[in-house]
């Protein structure tokens, strides 16, 4: 052979994924969704977790997917005992029940990098319809960096560094912060809100989540923040010292009423493929708060809130993203950043004190009490 001829491509190595679910509908479907993808392949199907462990060690997955309520061993404590040993990336498959939501919130919490929630009806048909939705997330964990998890001891506000309340107590009306997130975020998004004081601006959110988790993600954060957290309805005024989060139905915007800002729900077409969309959010933030505002983008995969946050810089807003190093997800934080409506790129420890840095030279003095 001539040594100019070129030798055959060496195909990419497939991401390799173990389903662990105690229905065997589910099992197959999952199975052939996996298997119908070019770039990974199911290498095993487990019934419960103790089978699963077993498969672990055979298979050696790149990536699990995990059912919240199973026999043997629940769901959750198989996640707490894998991150624990044998850390990895896991999907985990949640019913749309609100025992479901509040389980898929702990297992997140767990060090799970995502979920996908079955559907009520028709579980086949659902499941394949959210085909697209399950590979691509698979693909995320696949390549996510799973993040150290603190011991449940020292978990919720009181591990974090609050920041200081605002001079005399009074907030400004004015100021808002406004954050988006996808894949990784609610770690993240807990991270940022239980540093900031009961007196501070208000914070607007969308975090892609499917409706029925929403809410469960609000009432979580409430019981561990200062502000008050609670899932956005339609008409409300944003008031200081309260986050908003979008329900997982509608786009969240902002809008003004007189002197007031409100809450505006719409259950408009998706954007980059989300409802809630961040780039909805982040334009309306920006048409309507401008220089007042300061933009938050956190871990995520894709590309949605890039294009709102150069709307935000170019009205004025100071941005923030979320570094590579510690995001679980590095898309949508870096095309914000190749799109150049970033202001600030800092690790997620310090998004806070840096969004706080400038409320301060925004003219929101803060000082400590």
């Amino acid at each position: 052979m001539s040594s100019s001829a070129s030798a055959p491509a060496t195909p990419a190595r497939k991401i390799k994924v173990l389903v662990v679910d105690d229905s065997a509908l589910i099992r197959k479907v999952l199975t052939e969704i996996i298997n119908g993808e070019r770039d990974m392949i199911c290498v095993g199907a487990s019934p419960d977790p103790l089978a699963a462990r077993e498969a672990i060690r055979a298979l050696n997955p790149d990536v699990l997917t995990l059912d919240v309520e199973m026999p043997k061993m629940d769901g959750l404590d198989f996640l707490e005992r894998l991150m624990r040993l044998r850390p990895m990336p896991v999907v985990m498959v949640s019913t749309l029940t609100e025992k479901g939501s509040e389980v898929t919130m702990r297992a997140l919490e767990l060090g799970a990098v995502d979920f996908v929630a079955k559907p009520k009806l028709d579980i086949a048909k659902g499941m394949q319809e959210y085909a697209e939705i399950i590979t691509d997330k698979i693909r995320a964990a696949a390549a996510a960096k799973l993040r150290s998890r603190a011991p449940a001891a020292s978990a919720g506000a009181g591990a974090h560094k609050s920041l200081p309340s605002l001079a005399g107590g009074i907030a400004s009306t004015e100021k808002l912060i406004i954050i988006g997130a996808s894949t990784g975020g609610t770690e993240a998004i807990k991270e940022v809100l239980v540093q900031l004081p009961p007196d501070g601006p208000a914070v607007l959110i969308a975090q892609h989540m499917p409706e029925g988790f929403t809410r469960s993600f609000a009432a979580r954060l409430d019981t561990l923040c200062r502000i008050t957290v609670s899932e956005a309805v339609q008409g409300e005024r944003v008031l200081p010292g309260h986050a908003y989060i979008a329900p997982g139905h509608s786009h969240l915007l902002l809008k003004r009423s007189g002197a007031n800002y409100m809450t505006e729900l719409s259950q408009s077409e998706p954007v980059n493929r989300h409802r809630p969309s961040v780039d909805v959010l982040f334009r309306s933030a920006a048409a309507v708060a401008a220089r007042n505002a300061i933009g938050v983008i956190l871990t995520g995969m894709g590309k949605d809130g890039a294009a709102g946050m150069l709307e935000m810089q170019r009205a004025g807003a100071y941005t923030i993203a979320e570094d590579e190093s510690t995001c679980v997800v590095f898309g949508m934080p870096r095309e914000a950043i190749a799109a150049g409506g970033v202001s600030e790129v800092v690790p997620l420890d310090r998004v806070a004190a840096r969004v706080y840095a400038q409320l301060d030279a925004m003219g929101t003095r803060a000082v400590r009490v």
